[in-house]
Formats: C-alpha cells, sequence, structure tokens
C-alpha cells in the first residue's frame, strides 16, 4: 500500500512538473509571438512612412522611374476636386515636371494590417502653373498601401479640401 501510495503522489508530482513546465513554456511562446508581431509591424510602419515621403520626393522632383516603380497597375489616384487617373494618367502628370515648387506633408498616421497598409497625411504645396504662377494646395489625403514582394506600393490615393490655411 505504502508503495502504490508512494508511486501515486511521485506521479502527481511528475505530472504537476510537467504541466507547470508547459504552462510556462506556452505563457512564453505567447508573450514572444506578440512581441515578434509587433515589432515586424512596426518595421512595417516606418517602411510605410519611408514609401510615402519616397513618393513625396519623386513627386517633387517629376522622377517618373521612380513613380512607376513605387505605384501599382491597379493604381487609382484620386485628387481633391474628384478627378481621377489611373497609373498611366498619373505618371505621366509629373513625369518630367516640375509640378510642385514646395510639397509639405504633416500630420501623419499609418496603420499596417497584414499586407496592407492606410496613411494618412495632411499634404501642403506650392503648384507650379503652366504661364509660371503659383497656386497653394492645403488637403488631407488618404493613400493605401500593398506589401508586393517585400516591397510596399502605392494602390489608392484619395484627397479631400481642407479650409485654407
Amino acid at each position: 500500500m505504502l508503495k502504490k501510495a508512494a508511486f501515486k503522489s511521485g506521479h502527481i508530482r511528475s505530472r504537476r512538473v510537467l504541466l507547470a513546465t508547459a504552462a510556462a513554456g506556452l505563457a512564453m511562446s505567447a508573450a514572444i509571438v506578440p512581441l515578434n508581431g509587433t515589432l515586424a509591424a512596426d518595421d512595417d510602419q516606418q517602411l510605410v512612412a519611408k514609401a510615402v515621403n519616397a513618393l513625396r520626393d519623386a513627386m517633387l522632383a517629376g522622377d517618373g522611374t521612380t513613380l512607376l516603380a513605387m505605384t501599382m497597375d491597379q493604381l487609382t489616384y484620386g485628387h481633391s476636386n474628384s478627378r481621377l487617373e489611373d497609373k498611366a494618367a498619373f505618371v505621366a502628370s509629373l513625369d518630367g515636371k516640375k509640378a510642385f515648387k514646395e510639397l509639405d506633408l504633416s500630420d501623419h498616421a499609418i496603420q499596417v494590417i497584414g499586407d496592407v497598409a492606410v496613411a494618412r497625411h495632411t499634404f501642403d504645396s506650392v503648384n507650379n502653373l503652366a504661364d509660371g504662377k503659383t497656386s497653394t494646395a492645403h488637403i488631407k489625403v488618404l493613400q493605401v498601401w500593398k506589401k508586393v514582394d517585400g516591397t510596399w506600393k502605392l494602390l489608392a490615393r484619395q484627397a479631400s479640401p481642407l479650409p485654407a490655411a
């Protein structure tokens, strides 16, 4: 009887140790997974921010080659006056041109959801007009980015007017 009791108490103790070890292992893996996921999301958020700024720089420079590379073939580009452009029209409107004298983005907010990112910002520009004059824009912009083969590309953009600054 004593042997059976000792075996049972040893068996119970072994099960408790095993269960405690398993629980600790699960808790650690649960703690690690969100941490890694958060780091990946933070990295992607920074990469999207860099892409938003690189697009701005390409627009300012009239760099059609970069604009082509940074945008998806399915691009829909909406202006604050409701005019829509596809990829070809968007790139053609800026390629080799100095459409902007100044272009500043502020009030950034970026949310990454898997391989899609939503970026919002305020877009303030001084636009070069064909007659040598300038105009200004003060708009809010929503961009949708998609991760394609490890690179963030612009899929959609929509602007809406704001009161003059």
